[in-house]
């Protein structure tokens, strides 16, 4: 088969460059740090490499980037189970549950599995990256738009699904966000809405607002506990999870793995609507919906799924058709660009053995990873055993501190410490604080791609059922938004029934 016998070759001449090995285990280790650290993102840590590849050869410059992409997206993932702090939006998914889990004495077996699950899922995403590459493209092809804007309508959909017990509240967090995710430039026109004459708000503060509204607030939550609670420790517990509770999760996390690899492919989209996707489907196909949010393996492991198969779907299109799947694989187009490379079908035709040794490599930089991540989780536990009346100022000082090296602006660091007072009170009413973020990530999405669909079609909406994507997404918006609701009805229903009785 011409594809095994290409991985072979790719195989020799990636044996035969020890050094660009090196270089993609020093940009594994460097995304890891970077995704860790609040405020820093995959997209900041590939461009900031970018011009370290000058001179070198394209595998070892494109390596140390591919290295550098995927341990970020991974990296965010201890600190978001561990303390509550998500590194990157794609792990805002993962801490629903992940720090549910360590406070429940079981941060050890949440890091096994988030790990093993971001390795299946990365590599299972650059397998179809090899094998089904050109067709699936194809397919991403027929995004446009209509369906680009329907896709964002059902990620907006699946907040009535991590709502937990109150839907209503999750919905009221949700339009909340949809406001928020109003300010900054108008997406067609150009000009500034709601901004109160701040230029720091011409672009939504995102990712100040993500660390607000849990690191922050579950900081300041820590501290109005009190003493007592303060200083209480906890375990890491076990590290690898036992092969009879994994076992029952990969079926999950193949499903959340080919849903990422999905959306990767779609332009715009991006870890964190896959992260999101894939934790309200296996919510869906679950027989316990109901401890979804209350410390569930299941869900870690298709966060991590999902948010790692986007990868190598943001790959793809970029590698097959030179079409970027999202600003890490925009800034990887011009890294291939500098190398004298031009992205597309005649990529595959004129360099394929340069390509089957990128995809060898992209399979060595998941294997590091992965190595990675168990190595370091001995040490991040010890986090654990830091009493809390010292770790929680630890807390607060690097979400400033995160905050602020993102723009160098202490504007970002009073919008952090708003949105942290926010959660807090959001926390004391039970109103979940992930809708809001769902919101500001898939809101401009939606809302850019809905006025992009109603000009091209001339100002008539029949793109929304004339189009069969975009009916399809539609109407699984409608279902997914709609089952939580009824539930919640039903469940309301019988109380009252009972409380007559």
């Amino acid at each position: 088969m011409y594809q095994l016998d290409m991985l072979m070759q790719g195989v020799a001449n990636l044996a035969a460059n020890p050094f660009a090995l090196v270089l993609a285990v020093c940009g594994v280790a460097l995304g890891i740090v970077i995704g860790a650290m609040p405020g820093l993102t995959a997209a900041m840590g590939v461009a900031i490499m970018l011009p370290f590849t000058f001179g070198m050869d394209p595998v070892s410059g494109l390596l140390m980037i591919c290295g550098v992409f995927f341990g970020a997206v991974h990296g965010g993932t201890a600190t978001a189970i561990l303390l509550r702090i998500p590194g990157t939006p794609a792990a805002a998914a993962t801490a629903l549950d992940g720090y549910e889990l360590t406070k429940k004495g079981k941060a050890g077996l949440a890091l096994g599995t988030a790990a093993i699950s971001a390795f299946l899922g990365g590599t299972g995403s650059v397998i179809v990256l090899i094998f089904l590459g050109p067709i699936i493209a194809r397919f991403a092809l027929n995004f446009s738009a209509a369906e680009s804007f329907a896709l964002a309508v059902f990620g907006l959909s699946i907040i009535s699904g991590i709502s937990g017990r109150s839907p209503i509240k999750g919905l009221i967090a949700g339009f909340l966000g949809l406001l928020l995710a109003t300010v900054g430039m108008d997406p067609m026109g150009g000009f500034p809405r709601f901004t109160g004459g701040f230029t720091e708000l011409y672009q939504v503060p995102f990712i100040p607002v993500m660390i607000g509204l849990f690191a922050a607030a579950e900081a300041f939550s820590t501290l109005e506990r009190g003493a007592v609670n303060l200083k209480a420790k906890m375990s890491l517990g076990r590290l690898l999870p036992p092969w009879n509770v994994y076992r029952g999760l990969l079926l999950t996390v193949l499903r959340s793995a080919g849903m990422g690899t999905l959306i990767g492919m779609i332009p715009g989209a991006g870890s964190d609507i896959a992260a999101y996707v894939a934790y309200n489907e296996a919510r869906r196909f679950s027989k316990t919906p109901e401890n979804f949010g209350k410390g569930e393996i299941t869900a870690v492991a298709a966060c991590e799924a999902g948010a790692n198969g986007c990868t190598g779907g943001a790959l793809l299109t970029m590698l097959t058709l030179g079409i970027p799947g999202d600003a890490v694989t925009a800034i990887m187009l011009g890294a291939l660009t500098l190398q004298g490379l031009q992205p597309g079908p005649l990529l595959f035709q004129e360099h394929a053995n340069l390509v089957f040794t990128l995809f060898v490599g992209m399979l060595f930089c998941y294997i590091v990873m992965v190595f990675m991540s168990f190595g370091a989780m001995r040490i991040l536990g010890r986090v654990l055993q830091v009493p809390r009346s010292i770790l929680t100022p630890a807390i607060l000082a690097l979400c400033i501190v995160g905050t602020y090296a993102l723009n160098n602006s202490m504007f970002d660091v009073y919008i952090m410490l708003a949105a942290g007072v926010v959660g807090y009170f959001m926390q004391k009413w039970g109103f979940p604080a992930s809708p809001i973020v769902l919101a500001l990530i898939m809101g401009p999405m939606a809302e850019a791609n809905f006025r992009r669909a109603l000009s091209l079609s001339g100002g008539s909406y029949d793109f929304l059922y004339t189009r069969p994507i975009t009916v399809v997404l539609l109407t699984a918006a409608i279902l997914t938004l709609a089952v939580p609701l009824i539930r919640s009805l039903l469940r309301f229903r019988r109380v009252a029934t009972a409380t007559r009785a």
